[in-house]
């Protein structure tokens, strides 16, 4: 596994979602997390932000955000809109998205993640009572 993913998000959400990731697939070394604290604003967050990405060797950078129109999400948008086009940004994280990443570093493919987020939202007693039909 090659390339790198970037987790950002509000809070320390980024970090826990890489721990449930790591619970169920094993250490992760090319996950990164970039959290936005109480404390920080967008210039705090985009120099760590900055920091993170600076020694990637992959021209390509996934990032998963939690939250469209959110701080983390606004900035690295920033950062695509003022030329660095080697970012690929989505917004919406869950952990469906990032075992589907994982997932396709390990065999190689592309993927598709929004879609494979999308899936992950079932409504179970939606699904339960449509089995008893």
């Amino acid at each position: 596994m090659a390339k790198d993913l970037v987790l950002i998000s509000h809070g320390r959400m980024a970090e826990e979602v890489k721990k449930s990731a790591e619970l169920i697939m094993g250490p992760q070394d090319h996950i990164h997390t970039v959290v936005l604290l109480p404390e920080e604003g967008p210039e705090d967050f985009e120099k760590k932000f900055n920091d993170t990405i600076k020694d990637f060797d992959e021209p390509d950078i996934t990032v998963f955000a939690d939250l469209m129109g959110g701080t983390p999400a606004n900035t690295v948008s920033r950062l695509i809109m003022s030329g660095n086009d080697k970012i690929h940004l989505i917004a919406g994280m869950n952990l469906a998205m990032v075992i589907e990443w994982l997932n396709s570093q390990m065999v190689g493919n592309d993927s598709d993640y929004v879609n494979a987020g999308k899936a992950g939202i079932v409504d179970i007693n939606q699904m339960l009572a449509s089995m008893k039909k």
